[in-house]
C-alpha cells in the first residue's frame, strides 16, 4: 500500500487566491468597510493598537492559528455568527490545486496516504531526541502542515477512545469534559453512513464510513480474534469498544474526508472568514498579559493582525506549546535562558507529552491476495486512473478496515491495547516499498505511563523544538508491549489464518524469550503519530495545567488553546476524532452556549475482572 499510485503524474502549480490586497494585508472585499470601521473603534482603545495600526494591521474578532483538525472546525463554527470575523492562519498550503482535489490526489486519495507521511511539502517532518530506552533511535514524527492538518495526512481511522477516558479527564481537573458532556459533540460532528443512533451522529459535517473491500484477510483476522476468545463488536465507538470489528473511517464517496473537506471548504465563501496559507505565525502579541493579536511571516514579509476578542491556538501538540514559549508564556527559567521576555510563568507548557507507540507483527501470506501486486507500476497506474475517474477501487480506501481493543490483563477496567490490521506490509513508515506478499497487525499499548516534554532549541520560530517523549522509560510499559507481541502472535496462530499463514517475518520465529521480544520492541517500535497533552487542561490551582476547562490559557487574557495538546491524558485510541470533538465543544464554550449533555448512556463493562478476555 505504501507506494500506491506513484505511476500517476505529479502536478504542481500556483494556488489561486480569492483575497484582495488592501493596505498591505489580504482580506475579502465584502467586509472591507465593516472591518475598517470595527478596526477603527478598537484601535482607539490602546496605544499598542495605535502603534500597530501604523503598520497596516487589521482587526478581527478571532484569530485562529492553525487550519488543522481543530482549527478548521473553529473557523467554521465561529463564523456561523455573521457578526464575528475570523482570520484563520495556516503554515502550509491549501489542500486543493486550482480548486481541484483530483490535482492534489496525494492528499485526497485514501490509498496514497503514505506519500504525505514522507513528504516535507505538507508535513512538519519532526524527529525526537535519541531515545535512550529504544537503542538511541531518533523517532520520526510526521505532523500535518496543510489545510486539514494531520487529518489530511492520517490513516483516516475514526476512533473516539473509551468513555472512561473522558471520565478520567474530569477527575484530572477538566471539569465538564466527562463522557456525558463529550458524547453529544462527537455526534454533532458526525454523519455516519449507517445512520444515527444513541452513539452515532446523522447530521454533522464529518462523514464517517465503513470499509468496502470485503477482503478475505480482514475476515480471517476477525475470525481469528474470535477463535482466540475475544468478542466481536459491531461498533467500537458505540456501546462496546472491547473486542474486534470493522473500523470507522473518515472517507466519503471514495475520498479522504478531512476537517478541511468537512468544515473549511463549505465555509470558505462566508464574508466573515478570511484565510491565509503558507503563513508562519512567529509570536502572540500581548498588551501586558492580554493577547491582542499575532505577528506572522508571509512571502518573506513580517505582518501583524489584531484580535478584538481572542487569539486561539490550534497548532497541535508541538506547535501550540512552541508558539506559547516563543511568545513568553512558559517556564520562566527556560525562557530567560533564551532571552525571551516572560509574559507569564506557566511551567506546564510543553510538559506532560504523551504519545502511543506501536509495532508491526508481520506474517508472510501464502496466497497472492495482499496489496503487494497493487504496488507494481502498471497496477498503481490503473488504480490511480480509476480513482481519478470515479473515486472508486483500491485507491478509495486506506485498507485499515478492521481492528480491535483488548485488555492486557484481567484487572484492567477497559481496553489498553489497540490493533489495526492491514493486508499488506509496511516498512519504515511506508518510505520503503514492501518486498513480498504479507499481512500485518499494528499493535501497541494505549495508556503508557512514560511521559515526556518538549522545549525550545532557540528563539527562531523555524527551528523545530526538542521533542523528548521518553518512550519505554517505565517498566510497566515494557511489560505491556511484550504482551502486545505475545497476544498478536496468538491471534495469528488461529485456524482462520491456516490457509494464508506463511513464516513470521517480524519479529521472526527466532525471537522467543522476553529478553528477545524486548530487544525487538526497542529496535522496531515507532510512534503511532498521536502526540498530545503538552498544554494540559486542568484547574488553575494545578501548577502543571496550561488551560482551564474553558480552554483559556491560565494567567493571561484573551488567549485559548484548542487542539490535542489540551488533553489532560491521552485517550485509548486514535486522536483525530477526539480532537474534532474538543473543537466542537470549545466552539460552544467560546460562543457562550451551554454545554450539550447526554446522561446515563450505557457503556459495556467486563463481566469479570478474573479473566483477560
Amino acid at each position: 500500500m505504501s507506494h500506491l499510485i506513484k505511476g500517476v503524474k505529479k502536478y504542481y502549480g500556483p494556488s489561486v487566491s480569492q483575497m484582495h490586497k488592501v493596505t498591505g494585508f489580504p482580506f475579502k472585499t465584502p467586509i472591507l468597510k465593516s472591518l475598517l470601521a470595527y478596526s477603527g473603534q478598537q484601535l482607539k482603545t490602546s496605544r499598542t493598537f495605535s502603534k500597530l495600526s501604523s503598520e497596516n494591521a487589521v482587526s478581527y474578532s478571532y484569530i485562529i492559528v492553525g487550519a488543522g483538525s481543530a482549527g478548521c472546525v473553529l473557523g467554521s463554527r465561529l463564523t456561523e455568527d455573521s457578526l464575528s470575523t475570523v482570520l484563520l492562519l495556516e503554515a502550509g498550503p491549501k489542500d486543493t490545486l486550482l480548486g481541484s482535489k483530483r490535482l492534489m490526489w496525494k492528499i485526497h486519495m485514501p490509498a496514497a496516504l503514505t506519500y504525505n507521511l514522507c513528504d516535507e511539502k505538507y508535513n512538519w517532518y519532526y524527529y525526537t531526541t535519541p531515545q535512550k530506552h529504544m537503542d538511541n533511535r531518533n523517532m520520526y514524527w510526521p505532523r500535518g502542515r496543510v489545510w486539514g492538518g494531520s487529518s489530511s495526512l492520517n490513516a483516516m481511522v475514526y476512533i473516539r477512545g473509551h468513555a472512561e477516558d473522558y471520565n478520567r479527564w474530569h477527575r484530572e481537573g477538566a471539569v465538564g469534559w466527562d463522557y456525558e458532556f463529550c458524547l453529544p459533540y462527537f455526534k454533532k460532528a458526525q454523519t455516519h453512513e449507517l445512520g444515527p443512533n444513541l452513539y452515532r451522529g446523522g447530521n454533522g459535517p464529518l462523514h464517517v464510513s465503513r470499509g468496502k473491500t470485503n477482503h478475505p484477510l480482514h475476515h480471517a483476522f476477525l475470525d481469528a480474534a474470535q477463535q482466540a476468545g475475544y468478542s466481536f463488536t459491531d461498533d467500537m465507538n458505540g456501546y462496546q469498544q472491547e473486542g474486534f470489528g470493522w473500523m470507522d473511517m473518515t472517507i466519503h464517496t471514495g475520498q479522504r474526508w478531512s476537517t478541511a473537506s468537512a468544515y473549511l471548504h463549505p465555509a470558505i465563501t462566508r464574508p466573515n472568514l478570511s484565510t491565509e496559507d503558507r503563513t508562519l505565525v512567529t509570536k502572540i502579541l500581548f498588551q501586558g498579559t492580554k493577547a491582542i493579536g499575532v505577528e506572522y511571516v508571509k512571502n518573506g514579509q513580517r505582518k501583524k493582525a489584531l484580535a478584538s476578542k481572542e487569539v486561539i491556538l490550534s497548532g497541535g501538540a508541538i506547535n501550540s506549546p512552541q508558539l506559547l514559549m516563543l511568545s513568553g508564556v512558559g517556564n520562566a527559567d527556560d525562557l530567560k535562558k533564551l532571552g525571551i521576555p516572560v509574559v507569564c510563568h506557566l511551567p506546564g507548557v510543553g510538559q506532560n507529552l504523551q504519545d502511543h507507540l506501536e509495532v508491526y507483527i508481520q506474517q508472510k501470506c501464502t496466497k497472492p491476495i495482499t496489496l503487494y501486486k497493487a504496488q507494481k507500476p502498471v497496477n498503481m497506474a490503473k488504480i490511480g486512473l480509476e480513482w481519478l475517474w470515479k473515486f472508486t477501487g483500491d485507491g478509495a480506501t486506506a485498507h485499515l478496515e478492521s481492528g480491535g481493543f483488548i485488555r492486557s490483563r484481567p484487572d484492567v477496567p477497559h481496553p489498553d491495547i489497540q490493533f489495526h490490521f492491514l493486508p499488506s506490509q509496511v516498512i519504515d513508515h511506508g518510505r520503503v516499498a514492501s518486498k513480498l506478499e504479507a499481512y500485518q497487525v499494528h499493535v501497541g499499548p494505549m495508556r503508557s505511563t512514560s511521559v515526556g516534554w518538549l522545549k525550545l532549541k532557540s528563539t527562531d520560530p523555524r527551528d523545530h523544538p526538542m521533542i523528548e517523549p521518553n518512550y519505554l522509560s517505565m517498566e510497566t510499559d515494557v511489560w505491556e508491549f511484550r504482551q502486545c507481541v505475545k497476544l498478536s502472535r496468538e491471534i495469528f496462530a488461529q485456524k482462520a489464518f491456516e490457509k494464508f499463514r506463511g513464516p513470521e517475518i517480524q519479529p521472526g520465529s527466532h525471537v522467543k524469550s522476553d529478553k528477545e521480544i524486548d530487544a525487538f520492541i526497542r529496535q522496531k517500535a515507532d510512534s503511532a503519530y498521536h502526540p498530545s497533552c503538552t498544554c494540559k487542561m486542568g484547574q488553575p490551582s494545578d501548577t502543571t495545567a496550561v488551560v482551564d476547562p474553558q480552554t483559556k490559557v491560565i494567567g493571561v487574557e484573551n488567549l485559548r488553546v484548542v487542539d490535542a495538546s489540551i488533553m489532560p491524558s491521552v485517550v485509548s485510541g486514535n486522536l483525530n476524532a477526539p480532537t474534532i470533538m474538543i473543537a466542537e465543544k470549545a466552539a460552544d464554550i467560546i460562543k457562550g452556549f451551554p454545554s450539550l449533555s447526554e446522561k446515563n448512556v450505557p457503556i459495556y463493562k467486563p463481566q469479570t475482572s478474573e479473566t483477560q478476555r
